[in-house]
């Protein structure tokens, strides 16, 4: 079993040299690029990144998945993926305050308004 860094992987994005990851295996879709039932432009915005989401999302059949093995040329260096920093709150704690009691406020005002006219 060869192992491929995320690097080697990314570097195989175009439509005449097309690899995915999917659940820490790599494969190389090239050749079904034609095959493919969504095309190959659906392939191609997948190429030479991790695809594990996409390809889960899309709700693949069995018939599918194992398809795949037949694509199948080795497993990713895990070491080599970089991590998603975490998204952080980028909200203020000022701005969530001042929402607090602008709301009310603002629904005050027009209950108000509609029992004085």
């Amino acid at each position: 079993m060869k192992i491929y860094s995320y690097e080697d992987l990314s570097r195989h994005n175009q439509i005449k040299d097309c690899w995915h990851l999917i659940s820490g295996k790599v494969y190389d879709v090239t050749q079904f690029m034609n095959d493919h039932p969504g095309g190959d432009q659906v392939l191609l915005s997948t190429a030479g990144k991790d695809a594990t989401e996409d390809f889960d999302d899309v709700g693949h059949n069995e018939s599918a998945k194992e398809m795949l093995v037949k694509y199948y040329i080795g497993e990713i260096d895990s070491s080599t993926i970089s991590v998603k920093p975490i998204a952080q709150d980028t909200t203020s704690s000022f701005g969530i305050k001042t929402l607090q009691f602008l709301v009310p406020l603002m629904i005050l005002g027009l209950a108000f308004s509609f029992c004085c006219w």
